[in-house]
């Protein structure tokens, strides 16, 4: 920081802010000194994706936006858990609740907007809540745990999308609607009838024409009661009824109100040094709620902040879709009717589909589409732009691919669409952005456009356009298919199958299949041990491995041979031994008179021609000599190669040899996706290879470098470097969050740099090395899974010993992570 910086102020830590700061961090990175408070006690999120969240879909570490570390690299001074309660304009500072004072040059307000609650008797028991915040989905989700009675005040999209989420956390849901169609102001009463007989479909209780008066109860609530008379049982009540621009900050310190903060074009106050942005600002007297605008009102801002002529906002029409799992709508513009107006309707009962497009002058003015919404952002920027439909009229309703020489092209609808056109709403992504990521960065799948610019890693609900997007750029070269799926046995690939296994709560291999709708019985060798891995993996309390489902290496703690015998290879932690193992294995070897015994490149001793029946004997005398198991054949953490570091080499910086034991015996017995290599080198020298191998340090003066992503098999590749921490504690920490992360996220049988590819170096740097609330997030869950890690069968029946015995936590923070 230098005294030639201003100090900008900003009161909220939204979406909007959010989006403000990264423009204006790249237009004028040492213009600011950035202060931000934030009334939540956490960083900035998504909030369109709350309702994944409550779903079970997704967690909150999956919504983060800016870490921990992206404040610290950016210098930006946040203050959590600080409502701020005054402005001073005269003495240009800002005091938030705890007395905390900050100076401003500059001044944004962004304190978004607040919850409509019904003004009707018994608004204040316990148990009824609004769906606005982080907070709201954590309290609904507790609640929920009782599985009870849901009542959401509300047909609207947040009222919707909270009854899809307490449905799918086990409650009973009823949804209470005014008017006489569910979001009436999004759709027309046809859709509206499509859409509640979808919820409905799914056991969710709908009630239209339904006037709240009161909420029964003694101290909790207990009932709705309606105007007629009527009463609905209720363990929770969720009041999901409208927002309203949060502006009494603003009113107080005598900046002009209206229905929100008013401000200009380029999002200034009525004081010039004070901007406002997000749901709480009123431009051109309108306030706006969906992304889209918002993000276009803090391009504006940073551009004003920057000192550049930016172009005013200016208000655009703007899309709506429901984020509720399998149900797809799309609606735009104005679809009322009117004497001046035409409309185009395209009804198919047996798929229930239906299509309105409302024309005025041959110009597309609204739309809503149900069913099927792949042509959505065609009509829209036929919409935004004016442009004269009446050439094409007659073929105008079946969308795109009817254009032209009147045979549909799948493809023409985004090879129409400009560069500006947005395709992500969610995330603010438009068509140039990924098109030109797809072809500067050699994409080829749409994991890899998600995790390079964010479009479709949100709701979803563009995904078709994405991958259309791939499909116009690479022509024979795309192929969706790789993505999908598992095997034979289902249409479902790895990543639906994990989602949808979390969703769902499936805790048992014949759950998953009964539920994912498995094309077979049981199953085969590929999809069991798949699905086997992933219910370990995300259920490691509840769930009990089921070894049959591993492949013959991992039943018998062995590698079968060509001829049918097997090899075992004991764990040396590190690469170290002893003469006391070294005897143990001798007298094994001369005992089965096993024929081959291999120094292998992991450092360890293999020993090759074993029969089959022999394994339990030989696993019995490599117990009583305090051997476990190597996994050299798991898909887990198989080993760690260290070179001698500082307790013997002259150039060695730091304990590489110890650093390396103790990672082996912190994180051995997690299964993991693929097998997973590692290694610690004590200086770059780099004598242990870590440069090649899944995990790597290699240890420096300053501290400790990690890589990850290298190989060494049928694809040879060094690796990345995700970053440079001080300390082995700081390591560790990083190796086992890095390692939680690609068990979460990878395929089974996707080795890491495989994984990396697909989800993108950058966003897991981001994850690991900047996200400090995440990072200590999967080092939490790693521990715990840690808990429940299956025991070595033979070494644990052939010594007493529990295993955990050889993978002591260390000196770093588990109980700080456990919560």
């Amino acid at each position: 920081m230098t005294g030639t910086r201003q100090k900008l102020v900003i009161i909220g830590n939204g979406m909007a802010p959010g989006r403000m700061l990264e423009h204006l961090f790249e237009a004028a990175p040492d213009s600011y000194d950035v202060t931000i408070f934030n009334a939540e006690p956490r960083v900035n999120y998504d909030r369109i994706m709350l309702s994944p969240v409550l779903a079970g879909e997704k967690s909150f570490e999956e919504i983060i936006i800016h870490g921990d570390g992206w404040y610290i690299d950016h210098g930006v001074m946040l203050y959590k858990g600080h409502r701020v309660v005054g402005i001073d304009r005269t003495a240009r500072t800002v005091r938030s609740e705890h007395g905390q004072v900050a100076p401003y040059d500059k001044l944004v307000i962004a304190t978004g907007s607040v919850p409509f609650v019904l003004p009707v008797p018994g608004r204040e028991l316990a148990g009824v809540l609004t769906y606005r915040d982080l907070d709201d989905v954590n309290a609904m989700m507790l609640a929920a745990r009782a599985r009870g009675k849901a009542v959401v005040i509300g047909g609207g999209l947040l009222g919707l999308e909270a009854a899809a989420g307490l449905l799918e956390q086990g409650m009973s849901v009823t949804v209470l609607h005014l008017m006489p169609t569910l979001m009436e102001r999004q759709l027309d009463p046809a859709a509206g009838y499509l859409l509640q007989r979808e919820i409905e479909r799914r056991g969710i209780k709908v009630v239209t024409g339904a006037s709240t008066t009161e909420i029964l109860g003694e101290g909790r609530v207990r009932a709705v009661r309606l105007s007629d008379g009527t009463e609905i049982p209720a363990d929770l009540v969720v009041m999901a009824a409208g927002i309203r621009p949060n502006a009494a900050l603003a009113a107080e310190a005598g900046l002009e109100v209206n229905r929100g903060i008013v401000v200009d074009g380029h999002m200034r106050t009525s004081d010039p040094d004070i901007l406002s942005l997000g749901e709480c600002a009123e431009v051109g007297g309108v306030c706006y709620g969906l992304v889209a605008p918002l993000y276009q009102m803090a391009n504006v801002a940073a551009a004003h902040l920057a000192g550049q002529d930016g172009a005013p906002f200016s208000a655009a029409a703007t899309a709506t879709r429901l984020k509720v799992n399998g149900i797809d709508l799309y609606s735009a513009g104005d679809f009322a009717e009117g004497e001046d107006r035409q409309e185009i309707v395209l009804r198919d009962a047996a798929s229930g589909l239906y299509r309105r497009l409302v024309l005025k002058d041959d110009r597309i003015v609204g739309i809503v589409l149900y069913g099927d919404t792949g042509d959505g952002p065609w009509f829209f920027d036929l919409m935004r732009n004016g442009v004269d439909i009446s050439a094409m009229r007659e073929t105008l309703i079946f969308g795109q691919a009817w254009q032209g020489d009147g045979k549909p092209d799948p493809l023409a609808a985004v090879a129409a669409l400009p560069n500006e056109a947005e395709i992500c709403g969610c995330n603010g992504v438009c068509k140039g952005r990924i098109a030109s990521a797809i072809s500067d960065l050699g994409l080829t799948s749409l994991e890899e456009v998600r995790a390079h610019t964010k479009a479709s890693a949100s709701c979803g609900a563009c995904t078709g356009l994405v991958e259309q997007l791939l499909g116009f750029a690479l022509g024979d070269g795309y192929d969706p298919g790789a993505v999908a799926p598992i095997c034979g046995c289902t249409g479902l690939g790895h990543g639906d199958v994990r989602r949808l296994i979390r969703a769902k709560g499936l805790k048992t291999i014949p759950q998953a299949m009964q539920e994912l709708e498995w094309k077979t019985s049981c199953g085969c060798a590929k999809c069991r041990p798949a699905l086997n891995y992933y219910l370990v993996c995300d259920w490691p309390e509840d769930y009990a491995d089921d070894y049959q489902s591993r492949f013959i290496n991992e039943r018998a703690h062995a590698n079968i041979q060509k001829d049918g015998t097997y090899s075992v290879v004991p764990r040396m932690w590190g690469g170290m031994t002893s003469s006391h193992e070294l005897r143990a294995i001798a007298d094994v070897v001369d005992k089965f008179a096993i024929p081959a015994v291999k120094v292998t490149g992991g450092q360890r001793i293999d020993m090759l021609g074993i029969r089959k029946e022999d394994l339990p004997a030989v696993w019995a005398d490599l117990g009583k000599a305090g051997f476990v198991s190597g996994h050299a054949y798991a898909k887990g953490l198989r080993t760690v190669k260290t070179c001698v570091g500082t307790d013997w080499c002259r150039f060695g910086t730091q304990d590489s040899t110890g650093l390396g034991i103790r990672i082996e015996k912190f994180m051995w017995g997690s299964w993991t996706p693929a097998k997973v290599k590692m290694a610690v080198s004590g200086c770059p020298r780099n004598c242990a290879e870590a440069t090649c191998k899944d995990v790597g340090i290699v240890c420096v003066d300053s501290g400790f470098e990690i890589h990850f992503a290298g190989a060494a098999g049928l694809d040879i590749r060094g690796t990345e470097v995700l970053g440079l921490v001080k300390t082995e504690d700081e390591a560790l920490e990083h190796v086992v969050a890095l390692v939680q992360m690609y068990r979460e996220q990878g395929h089974y049988l996707e080795r890491i740099y495989k994984w990396a590819a697909r989800v993108g170096i950058p966003e897991i740097r981001r994850q690991i090395m900047e996200d400090d609330d995440r990072r200590r997030a999967f080092f939490g869950r790693f521990v715990f899974s840690q808990k429940f890690a299956q025991a070595d069968p033979w070494s644990e029946r052939a010594s007493g010993k529990d295993k955990h015995e050889f993978r002591p936590m260390a000196s770093i923070g588990v109980s700080q992570a456990a919560e």
